[in-house]
């Protein structure tokens, strides 16, 4: 395909957060290389506000609980993205729903590009008798292949991280007049395989707290994160709870504001990476070889499970599956271990 032969491309990417967030690299990067090009993403609503304020790109939001839902829905649906004059289509999602758009736009004629997932290599890295161990491509390059097959090659060095957002709540006081780093904590995440114990975790926020170094920002939603997060709220001093009180948007702006973030393998990490804030990764039953690492941060960011006590790791490419005994992994990763690393990365620089 000849290279620049599209002006408008629509990129699907419908969820999960997570990998929302890790387009945007890729699609940033596309736009700044080729600036003729305009693109309009299809996401959800709840996803878009990631997009705001990224040049030539915009946000067709699917409705697919509603007006765009089912074989019908989707007719509907195809039917309102060929009023945008689309030249192109980049699928970097790859689901039921993206492959029935698919037959749909043939219909047009519009090329139409899907990503691969890499299903056999994941699939082989799970496996506990595996012969080898070794990383896997990331998902920008994945994301890549696909804009490269329809024209727009991008290297890893030409894709680009957004800039800070306008705070414009009573949470920019954080920011304000104080000595204080800010740190960020997302200590939750989508399956118990990823998710960090709630009782070491806190040991952290304890021992940060104590520090009177940093000022600490609790990230969750859902009725029960809200609640833990609150409690921490009232117990430890310098920390404050952003759960349930901000849009998502405004969430956005914190985070880009951020100093460091501190997650697990989770939305959380992806959506400061593409800020350019330092982030710390816990890593569970997961591991970064799956290609799942936050944008541009250092290999060492990342704190992984006792492969050595606990040789299947990676058990499952989401969290969502580990063998017997696998359960408490990610005792292996001490609090001390998490706090000098935020440490390390913090310390003043003379």
């Amino acid at each position: 395909m000849a290279i620049n032969s599209h002006k408008h491309i629509l990129v699907i990417r419908l969820s999960a957060m997570g990998d929302v967030a890790m387009s945007v690299p890729v699609i940033t990067g596309i736009v700044k290389k080729y600036p003729q090009v305009k693109i309009t993403v299809l996401t959800k609503a709840f996803t878009a506000p990631i997009f705001h304020n990224i040049a030539n790109v915009s946000v067709f939001k699917a409705d697919v609980k509603g007006r765009h839902k089912g074989i019908l829905g989707l007719w509907k649906l195809y039917r309102e993205l060929q009023l945008l004059q689309i030249d192109a289509v980049a699928d970097i999602h790859n689901v039921l729903r993206s492959s029935i758009l698919k037959q749909f736009f043939r219909l047009s004629g519009i090329p139409f590009v899907q990503l691969d997932k890499g299903r056999a290599e994941k699939k082989a890295l799970i496996n506990a008798d595996r012969d080898v161990f070794k990383p896997l491509r990331s998902t920008f390059e994945r994301y890549a292949d696909v804009f490269g097959k329809l024209g727009y090659p991008i290297g890893k060095n030409e894709m680009e991280t957004m800039s800070k957002k306008p705070m414009s709540n009573d949470f920019a006081t954080l920011l304000e007049n104080h000595n204080y780093k800010v740190i960020g904590i997302a200590p939750f995440a989508a399956f118990k395989g990823k998710m960090y114990p709630l009782d070491l975790m806190k040991k952290v926020v304890l021992q940060l707290d104590s520090s009177e170094s940093y000022k600490l920002v609790l990230f969750g939603g859902g009725t029960s994160e809200i609640e833990i997060l609150a409690s921490w709220e009232k117990q430890f001093k310098n920390c404050i709870s952003a759960a349930g009180k901000l849009s998502f948007s405004e969430e956005l702006g914190f985070i880009s504001n951020l100093d460091l973030m501190l997650a697990m393998d989770s939305g959380n990490a992806h959506l400061a990476a593409m800020y350019a804030v330092p982030t710390v990764t816990i890593w569970g039953v997961t591991h970064p070889y799956a290609g799942f690492s936050p944008f541009n941060q250092p290999d060492e960011n990342a704190l992984l499970s006792d492969r050595n006590l606990y040789p299947a790791i990676p058990t499952s490419i989401y969290g969502n599956k580990y063998p017997g005994g696998y359960d408490k992994v990610m005792e292996t990763i001490k609090p001390e271990t998490i706090v000098q690393k935020i440490v390390d990365i913090l310390k003043p620089t003379i």
